[in-house]
């Protein structure tokens, strides 16, 4: 896991320079590698179901959502933002968007190189 969580973390930053090279703000921080996480999670579990809670002025209304809905939203949110920051105005916000995006490919991407291979056990049954 730490092996898939540091190349997630890397594939993150390596996207965040790619996007924004001429940025001045320090990236320091997680976000990227537990992107990663959650785009290994968005292929391994689709269909388990995650807590939402969505405030309704000041009552917060709780439901649940398939994971792969919640993460894609996520997903396209990132983007969604990424894209907007490279219009705007240059170091506002201090948000590394497009580390998120990079890191959420690279842990689905990535999953199938870190997960365990079932043994095949045959049963033999003598002449």
């Amino acid at each position: 896991f730490f092996l898939f969580y540091l190349l997630a973390g890397v594939a993150a930053g390596v996207t965040h320079a790619v996007t924004d090279p001429g940025s001045t703000v320090p990236t320091v921080g997680a976000s990227g590698a537990i992107a990663g996480v959650m785009g290994a999670y968005f292929l391994m579990f689709p269909r388990s179901r995650v807590l939402t809670v969505v405030p309704l002025l000041f009552y917060p209304l709780f439901f649940e959502m398939p994971a792969f809905f919640f993460l894609a939203y996520w997903f396209l949110a990132q983007i969604l933002s990424g894209t907007l920051s490279l219009v705007g105005p240059g170091g506002v916000g201090g948000v590394a968007w497009w580390a998120h995006g990079g890191g959420f490919l690279a842990g689905a991407l990535l999953h199938p190189l870190f997960l365990r291979r079932r043994r095949r056990t045959e049963i033999w049954i003598g002449d």
